[in-house]
C-alpha cells in the first residue's frame, strides 16, 4: 500500500471465451471507503478468469481458461504492472480455478472441461516449471447436460498442511490429496467426500478454526457444512439453501469472513449475495442484498468491504460489512469493467 491506496486486480473474459475483456487489469482501492477507481489493462492475455498470488513473493498467476488450458505467472510491480514470467499448459481444458500451496513451492490448477487436477512445481522466484502431476477424475452425476463426465472447478490447499480438497462439480465430490513434495504427485487420501447427487458442487470455503467448511452447490442452490472428524474425513453436518429470494438460483463464489462470524454466498440468477451467520448450530440467514446485477461470478473480501465482480453486468461492486450483523450495504457507484470474473485484493 502506498499513499495512493491498494492496487487490485481484475481477471476477465476475453474474445477467446465470448467476454468482452482485454486481460488482466488494475483498480486503485481506497481502504477508508473502499471506493475503487480503474487504471489500465496491465497484462493482455487470453480469458485470465481467476487470479492468485505467491504467498511471500511478488508474483501474480491465472489461469487462461481456453480449451487447450494455460497458467500464465507475472512479477508484480510497486504500482501493480505485470512483467511476464511464464506460460505453462495444464494438459487439461478449461482451467477455472487455481492456488499455490503452503510454503510456496507447487501451484495447482483445476481443469473443468478436463475434470483434472494440475501440479507445478515452482522455483525460488515463484517461476513455474513443467508440470509434475495431471490427475485425472473420473464419473459423472445424474444430470446429463452438466454431469457428463468430471468438472473440477477448485482447489482449496490446506493452510495448515493439511490435504488438498479438490471440489468436482461433475462427479458431486470433494476428493483429497496430500503432496509429495519430492515428486510434486499429488498421492490421494480415501474416503472422497460424496456430496449430495445433482449438487454439483462448485466452490469450498474453509472456517478459520480449521475444523470446518462449507461447500456450495451450483446446480440445487445450497450450501452444505461440514466437520473435520479425527481422522480427517468430513462429517456433513447441515444443509440449507443458498439464496432466500425465489426463482433460478446459481451459486457461485463462496467465502468465511476472516473472524469467522459470517460466511457470504453469491448468488448468480437472483443477483445477490447472501450473508449466513456461523455463531450458531448451523448457518443462519440473517441477510441478502442486491448486486446489481443478475450474474455475480466472484467476490473477495478486503478489511472492511467485500468486492463483486458481476460478469454480465460488466462491472464490480463494493460493498461495507456491518462488523457486528456481517450485513452488506453498497457503496458508492459501480466500477464499468468488461466481463469481471475474479477480483485478486
Amino acid at each position: 500500500m502506498n499513499g495512493r491506496g491498494e492496487v487490485v486486480h481484475i481477471g476477465c473474459y476475453t474474445a477467446e471465451s465470448g467476454g468482452r475483456g482485454t486481460g488482466i487489469m488494475t483498480a486503485r482501492r481506497d481502504p477508508a471507503s473502499g471506493a475503487l477507481t480503474l487504471l489500465d489493462t496491465v497484462a493482455p492475455t487470453a480469458s485470465p478468469s481467476f487470479l492468485a498470488r505467491h504467498p511471500s513473493l511478488p508474483v501474480l498467476y491465472a489461469v487462461n481458461e481456453l480449451p487447450d488450458g494455460a497458467v500464465s505467472a507475472w512479477r508484480v510491480g510497486p504500482a501493480g504492472e505485470l512483467t511476464a514470467l511464464a506460460t505453462r499448459a495444464t494438459g487439461g481444458g478449461e482451467p477455472c480455478h487455481l492456488a499455490v500451496l503452503p510454503g510456496g513451492g507447487h501451484l495447482v490448477a483445476a481443469n473443468y472441461g478436463g475434470g483434472s487436477v494440475t501440479v507445478f512445481p515452482l522455483d525460488s522466484s515463484g517461476v513455474p516449471g513443467e508440470r509434475s502431476d495431471l490427475v485425472v477424475h473420473e464419473g459423472h452425476g445424474p444430470d446429463p447436460e452438466r454431469q457428463d463426465r468430471a468438472h473440477t472447478h477448485m482447489v482449496s490447499p490446506d493452510p495448515t498442511d493439511g490435504p488438498l480438497f479438490a471440489v468436482d462439480l461433475g462427479t458431486d465430490s470433494v476428493y483429497r490429496y496430500d503432496l509429495d513434495g519430492a515428486t510434486g504427485r499429488l498421492v490421494p487420501r480415501a474416503p472422497r467426500v460424496h456430496a449430495a447427487a445433482g449438487s454439483g458442487p462448485r466452490h469450498l470455503a474453509r472456517h478459520p478454526d480449521g475444523r470446518r467448511c462449507y461447500l456450495v452447490g451450483e446446480l440445487d442452490g445450497t450450501v452444505t457444512a461440514y466437520e473435520s472428524t479425527a481422522d480427517g474425513s468430513l462429517h456433513r453436518r447441515s444443509r440449507v439453501e443458498a439464496s432466500g429470494r425465489p426463482g433460478h438460483v446459481q451459486p457461485s463464489e463462496i467465502a468465511v469472513r476472516p473472524d469467522g462470524a459470517f460466511l457470504y454466498v453469491a448468488n448468480r440468477g437472483v443477483g445477490t449475495i447472501a450473508v449466513f451467520d456461523l455463531r450458531g448450530d448451523r448457518p443462519e440467514l440473517v441477510g441478502e442484498v442486491d448486486t446489481g446485477g443478475e450474474w455475480p461470478r466472484h467476490f473477495a473480501l478486503l478489511g472492511e468491504h467485500l468486492y463483486v465482480a458481476d460478469e454480465r453486468a460488466h462491472m464490480v461492486r463494493a460493498f461495507s460489512m456491518d462488523g457486528s450483523t456481517g450485513v452488506l450495504e453498497p457503496v458508492g457507484e459501480p466500477l464499468s469493467v468488461p466481463s469481471p470474473t475474479c477480483v485478486l485484493p
